[in-house]
Formats: C-alpha cells, sequence, structure tokens
C-alpha cells in the first residue's frame, strides 16, 4: 500500500481523497514558499511517503477560472528575475515520477507552475500556465529527497481582476473540483 502525503496551504483549499490502495496523509502547509518547504521538510523526515501531491488554488492569465492543471515542471519567479547571475529557478518533477510509475495516467491539462511569494493582482510577465505561492518550493524539497511531487491546482482567479477577492470566494468551487478530480481518478496512482 503506497503512503502518499497530500499538501496543502489554507483549510478553504483541503480536499479528502478516498482511495483504497493508499495511506493518505495531509499536511497544512501555510502559504509561501518558506512556511510550505519547512512543514513539508519536517513531515517527510517522520513519514518517508512514496507520492507527495501539492493541491491547491492558483491565478492564472490565458485559461479559465475552474481548469484544472496538473504540474510537474515549476518556476521561482523570484529567483527567475535574476536567472543571468546563475542561479537555479526551475524544477521538474516528471522522471522521477515516470521512474517510479506514478501519476503517468492522470488525465487533464498539463501546465507549469510559477511560484512567488507575492500574491499577483497585476498582469506581469511571466512563464507558465498557473501562479502559486508554494509549489516550487515543494518540489525542489521532494527533488532533493528523491521523493516524486505533483500538484493538481484550481484556476480560482484570473489576474488583474480583482484577484484577491475572486481567490476568497473560489475557495468552496476550488475544493469541490478538486475533490472530483481526485475521486474521480479513483486511485489512479
Amino acid at each position: 500500500m503506497k503512503k502518499i502525503l497530500v499538501t496543502y496551504a489554507v483549510q478553504g483549499e483541503f480536499a479528502e481523497i478516498k482511495w483504497e490502495d493508499a495511506q493518505i496523509y495531509y499536511v497544512r502547509t501555510g502559504i509561501g514558499k518558506i512556511k510550505s518547504a519547512y512543514y513539508l521538510t519536517e513531515v517527510l523526515s517522520q513519514l518517508q511517503p512514496d507520492l507527495v501531491i501539492n493541491m491547491g488554488t492558483a491565478g492564472s492569465v490565458n485559461h479559465e477560472i475552474g481548469d484544472i492543471f496538473i504540474c510537474r515542471h515549476f518556476i521561482d519567479r523570484d529567483m527567475h528575475k535574476i536567472c543571468d547571475l546563475g542561479l537555479e529557478y526551475e524544477q521538474d518533477t516528471a522522471e522521477l515520477l515516470k521512474e517510479k510509475e506514478l501519476c503517468q495516467n492522470w488525465n487533464g491539462k498539463s501546465g507549469v507552475c510559477n511560484t512567488g511569494d507575492s500574491f499577483l493582482t497585476e498582469v506581469t510577465d511571466f512563464e507558465g500556465d498557473v501562479v502559486d505561492m508554494e509549489a516550487y518550493a515543494q518540489a525542489f524539497v521532494c527533488n532533493s529527497k528523491k521523493i516524486p511531487f505533483i500538484a493538481v491546482k484550481y484556476v480560482s482567479d484570473i489576474i488583474g481582476q480583482n484577484s484577491v477577492k475572486h481567490w476568497e470566494d473560489k475557495l468552496t468551487d476550488a475544493r469541490n473540483g478538486l475533490s472530483h478530480f481526485f475521486n474521480v481518478l479513483n486511485e489512479s496512482i
């Protein structure tokens, strides 16, 4: 039986996953890269899961509210600004997932998640399909520890269109959308 750790930033993003052949554990990491990395690392040292799934909300510019993206590639938008200095700003988790034969048959939109320590409220130039505040940090921690990682993001707001208010208003929809997504998969890890 596989041990799966599910991370989420705030209680409003939590959706219970009911897969018969897996032990599911949850950790609320809080908002932001530092808190997220810290709480994930604490749990990983105790639990040693076979897979980490980050579920949550995200903003977008080019996609619709309610779209769900499966992310295996992550960009740190804060570090990307100074990438000319040779600093690492991308994480890819697809190879380790493939090697461990996890999450290979997940149907849905594949996307790139752009992570930063600010809630984007104005349209800026960024790479990726969705933006959040935690996934890159979690991908970094999991890659460092050779633990497969994937993120599933529900588009809750369109950047530049009163994003904060829309995010708060869409948490229930996001929770329902994520719950439906995971429970339709029905343990297809």
